[in-house]
This record gives structure tokens, sequence and C-alpha cells, in this order.
């Protein structure tokens, strides 16, 4: 029966290889009448062009829109640690009582020098309204900033709205000097401030404490001393694998003591 059907079979094989040809080359005109080519080539060569195109970028008029715009320089994570002397600032509210003690001894184990300001009750408005973020950069001259603000905007309405320029203005003011924000020990959901910071922040500049485990001091709020040092040690270990710019922070001697070369404090109602 096979044997009936194979001129059959090459005829259509012919007709297929036409076909293809056709697609390929382009109309064809017959006798005065134009024929019109199928979109098979079309497909064929739309396909390959699609497995050229990277995954996550989408084919726009034959480029992809990566091409179409110019890539934002990215900063490899992890990063290689910094191994040289920094001199640090570390800014935000009361929280800093209990991550200071902690972080200057790192600083006197690894040759940092730390200065501290404490702003009580702060917030990132009343950072970002004021001129001491811009004042203490330039009196100081840091290399290297922490930040821990938040625990005061937990439950603000709306914070996107309320809080997002203030976060940039302090951003602005540290320009191109290495950060990390420590987020705020949440001892209740909050309404969307580590959520704020987190998009504002630069990749690898964000630790966010929310999650964490805290032993609480009487006010069921602040962490007391040794978990807030607990909670510095934690941002320490995230840095080398997560942060943009990890600096030298190996662990201080078991009962190592220190202070802030200096610790500057200011009032809730200081402007």
């Amino acid at each position: 029966m096979f044997k009936h059907y194979r001129g059959l079979w090459m005829l259509m094989g012919v007709a297929l290889a036409v076909f293809v040809a056709v697609s390929f080359l382009g109309p064809v005109t017959v006798g005065g009448y134009q024929l019109k080519t199928a979109s098979f080539a079309e497909v064929l060569m739309a396909e390959a062009e699609a497995e050229a195109v990277p995954r996550g970028a989408t084919a726009v008029a034959g480029k992809t829109k990566a091409a179409t715009r110019k890539a934002a320089p990215a900063k490899a994570i992890p990063a290689p640690v910094d191994t040289a002397a920094k001199t640090i600032l570390l800014i935000g509210d009361s929280m800093l009582d209990g991550l200071s003690p902690r972080l200057s001894a790192y600083a006197k184990k690894n040759g940092h020098t730390l200065y501290t300001v404490i702003w009580y009750s702060s917030t990132s408005e009343v950072w970002g309204k004021s001129d001491k973020l811009r004042h203490y950069i330039k009196t100081l001259k840091p290399n290297y900033i922490f930040i821990c603000l938040g625990a005061n905007e937990l439950f603000v309405r709306d914070i996107r709205n309320k809080r997002t320029k203030y976060v940039r203005n302090m951003l602005s003011d540290i320009g191109s000097i290495p950060y990390i924000w420590i987020g705020p020990p949440n001892w209740k959901p909050d309404t969307g401030v580590n959520e704020m910071l987190a998009a504002e922040t630069a990749p690898g500049t964000f630790f966010l404490s929310n999650g964490m485990t805290f032993t609480r001091k009487g006010d069921g709020a602040h962490p007391t001393n040794a978990s807030a040092a607990v909670w510095l040690d934690s941002v320490v270990r995230w840095m080398p694998r997560h942060a943009a710019h990890p600096i030298r922070m190996e662990l201080p001697e078991k009962g190592m003591k220190a202070r802030p070369k200096r610790i500057f404090l200011h009032r809730p109602d200081e402007h």
C-alpha cells in the first residue's frame, strides 16, 4: 500500500519546498498577479530573534528595552571587603543607646574611628528637614555612615507620601558616602516604614530588622543592651554577603568595651 502513496508524498514534499522558498524570497508575480508570501519565514525569524533576547527583556523594533536605555552601573554583591580604617558616623534615634557601645567595640577592634549622634525621638522627617546631617558630614568627614531610624514612624499612616521626601533629603546629604540603614526593631506590625525605606535606599544598603527576636526593656520597644549587641552582630554578619560596600568588621574579643571618640546628643524639641 505504501507504494501507492509514494508519488503523492513526493508531490507534497515538492509543494512544501516551493512554499518555504517563496516565503523567504518575498512577493512573486505569476501571470500578472502578485502572490502574497506566507508569514512562515517571519515567524521563524521572529522566534530566532526571541531566542537572542535576554530573559526579562522585551523586544522593541528589533532591539531590547535593555539596549534602548543606558545601562545603570551595577554593584557586584557580594562586594570585596574594604579593609581600610574608616571614620564612621552613626546617627539615629534612641535605639543608638544600645547599638553605639557594640559598634564602638567593633571600631576599636578593627581600627575605625566612631562618632555617634543621638537625636532622641527623631524621625526621618526631623532629620530630613534639618541641616544636622550635612553639618556632621562636613565637620567630621566620615567615609562610612550607619543610620538607625524608623522606630518612631512605625505607625505613621500614608508614610510614603509623608516621609519619602525626607528620606531622599537625607540620602542626598549622604551623597556618595557608603552607608547602611538599619531598619527599626519592630515590636508591632508597621504601616509601611520598612517597605518605604527598602524602596528608597540603594541595593545592599538596607538591613531589615523586622522579624528578629529581641529582649526588650520595660517600655516594650527598646532592646536591652545585650539584645542590641546581638542585633548589631547580625548586621555585621549580613554585611560581607549582602552589603554594597562591606568593611572590615572582625568580631571583638569577648567582653571588649569601648566608647565612640565622641557622642553628640540632641533633644527631641531641637530643630
